[in-house]
């Protein structure tokens, strides 16, 4: 059967490859968050990237000039990678944080506090000021005993340049020092995705996920029982977009290109 957008009555969102590329936005999203809104369907903007707190994410599209969405309407693989931790030591704890700014506020609502000792778990994610120090101490705490907790593995992260490193080019740092992989709390996991679904309040057959990465995003919402869409304005080819199986149930240029705006 063919699947219309039209039976859709929610979206989830990425962000990275979707609504931007670093600094651009990925056409005109001021008319497409409007076409959403005509449409009626709520919207949650779920990311893998973890380096910004929620009303960063909102500070940013108020600067590409989309008004009107509040921080619940935002899930980061950094909130997602806290929660996956809170399941394990509900009370928090003192955590080794390999990572940015969103991370660190992440773990902090859930009760988690740096440390560079006798930690429970070392968290990691994309670091733009990642060391050798830091990998080091990483590296010595997980073989000591603690859990090694990560937020997303997008080897690769999108710029107006190209790709350059993600987070999971950290976490593959740490996993070659440790032989330890790490649990993933982002996309293709489902922890992200049950948030989002969770605060949509609607089934997820009924909600439309739209990404960039089909290892992820889109691994992640067939998993889930979503459907699916495509967008070519990230990481991924034709080529390899058209290999993939089970196929999305829709591909598109962009997300205006989806939306027809």
């Amino acid at each position: 059967m063919t699947f219309s957008i039209a039976a859709i009555k929610a979206l989830i969102l990425d962000m990275d490859g979707v609504l931007w590329r670093e600094r651009e936005p990925i056409g005109d999203l001021p008319a497409i968050f409007a076409e959403v809104g005509r449409r009626g369907w709520p919207v949650v903007l779920a990311t893998n990237n973890s380096t910004r707190t929620p009303q960063q994410y909102l500070d940013r599209l108020a600067a590409f000039g989309v008004h009107g969405l509040q921080p619940w309407q935002v899930v980061t693989s950094g909130q997602a990678a806290a929660a996956l931790l809170a399941r394990r030591f509900p009370g928090g704890g003192p955590v080794y944080i390999v990572g940015e700014a969103g991370l660190q506020a992440a773990l902090a609502e859930r009760g988690f506090v740096p440390a560079e000792s006798n930690v429970l778990a070392v968290v990691a994610g994309i670091d733009r000021q990642i060391t050798y120090a830091k990998l080091r101490q990483a590296t010595l705490f997980i073989r000591a005993g603690a859990l090694f907790v990560g937020t997303n593995p997008d080897r690769t992260f999108p710029t107006p340049e190209g790709l350059v490193p993600g987070a999971g080019a950290i976490l593959a740092a740490i996993e070659a020092a440790t032989y330890t992989a790490p649990l993933i709390g982002g996309k293709p996991s489902p922890t992200l995705y049950e948030i989002a679904l969770e605060r949509l309040g609607l089934p997820a057959a009924e909600t439309l996920v739209v990404g960039d990465r089909l290892e992820t995003d889109i691994a992640g919402a067939q998993a889930m029982g979503c459907r699916t869409a495509l967008v070519l304005s990230g990481v991924t080819t034709p080529q390899q977009a058209l290999a993939w199986q089970p196929a999305p149930d829709l591909i598109a240029e962009s997300l205006a290109h989806l939306l027809g705006v």
